[in-house]
């Protein structure tokens, strides 16, 4: 084929293209006008995760399957603002790698509010102005940030997603490298990114910002100045991306939960979040976690926090494979409650993306 004719037939495959999303638009319309009568959640983590999983097992071409997973991305992004006008509140300012999270799980079509702190998040999805909230809950390097473990204490909100996201660190600045005398960064980027600081850049001042975005804002202003930030505050402000992937740890990955009042029906692949209290007494924590052993399910994480109420007294987050739905899983909360003070359970959402 020649050149007009390969642009010929790409124009023709668009048409149908065109046509197609039109009409699968169309059906999801309808479908969201059934779940409004009925009470349901606009947005449906199982949905999400059985379309991208079948359009992979569709995909037999050139086209990666991270690629074709971020078209459908946008596709059920545009489709979800079309049926209902929905706000995304995370915890901000923009630019930052929970932003750059948020968009990845909603898309660009959705509207976004920037707060504050964790907090201000959880307030705004639990007084129904944001319908979801995504909040940072651990790093792969860092470890956890126990801010979002604390408000779960008070807070009604439900676990309906979780996004985990690789954390590529970049050096940007309106500079060259070698006229850099500063850096500004945010402390969790800084911690990750430490050897190469100290190897690389070990002359540079380092001043600690309050997020990544304040570090790329005040670098775009300062000659000489860089900041520790992603691709998304470099686009944001304008910066040149003088290294990229600067973190120590080439595993480095950040686990975002997706806020809302509603969890969604088991995949067949999920993870459950629960909240317990015990007694202080001997053996309390071992007679407590022993339900997980007996109803065979793998507990992937246990953190305990202060509960602020009664010195010495813990609240203790535990994540297991599983869904609240499933058979083994209620047994095991059921011996729980016997056996603790309290449990809270935060959330039964899809494992993995």
């Amino acid at each position: 084929m020649s050149l007009e004719e390969h642009r010929g037939a790409i124009d023709a495959i668009d048409e149908q293209i065109v046509a197609l999303l039109n009409e699968r638009i169309g059906h999801v319309l309808s479908i969201g006008k059934i779940k409004l009568q009925e009470g349901g959640s606009i947005y449906a983590p199982h949905r999400e995760k059985a379309v991208f999983e079948r359009v992979c097992r569709l995909n037999d071409g050139k086209l990666p399957n991270e690629s074709l997973k971020a078209v459908y991305r946008e596709i059920m992004s545009a489709a979800i603002a079309l049926e209902k006008p929905v706000k995304i509140a995370f915890f901000g300012p923009e630019a930052t790698y929970t932003h750059q999270a948020a968009i990845r799980k909603f898309g660009a079509s959705l509207e976004y509010t920037a707060l504050k702190t964790i907090g201000d998040v959880f307030v705004e999805v639990s007084k129904g102005r944001a319908d979801y909230g995504v909040v940072p809950v651990e790093n792969s390097t860092e470890g956890v940030v126990t801010h979002t473990l604390d408000m779960f204490v008070d807070s009604e909100l439900k676990i309906v997603a979780q996004i985990v996201m690789k954390i590529q660190h970049c050096l940007l600045s309106p500079s060259d490298r070698a006229s850099i005398q500063k850096i500004y960064t945010h402390p969790q980027p800084m911690g990750q990114c430490r050897i190469w600081l100290q190897t690389q850049m070990p002359n540079a001042e380092i001043i600690e910002t309050s997020s990544t975005t304040r570090a790329a804002e005040l670098a775009a202003k300062e000659p000489g100045a860089a900041a520790i930030a992603g691709a998304l505050a470099a686009e944001h402000y304008g910066l040149n991306i003088l290294e990229s992937d600067i973190q120590d740890n080439s595993a480095n990955a950040t686990r975002f939960l997706v806020l809302g009042r509603q969890c969604s029906p088991p995949t067949g692949d999920d993870r459950t979040s629960l909240m317990l209290s015990i007694s202080h007494s001997v053996g309390a924590l071992h007679r407590a976690i022993a339900p997980f052993e007996s109803m065979k399910l793998n507990m992937t994480k246990i953190e305990s926090r202060p509960s602020k109420r009664k010195a010495w007294e813990y609240f203790f987050f535990i994540d297991f494979d599983g869904h609240t739905d499933d058979e083994n899983v209620k047994q095991a909360i059921e011996l729980l409650e016997k056996e603790c003070n309290s449990v809270k359970v935060l959330g039964s959402y899809p494992k993995s993306e």
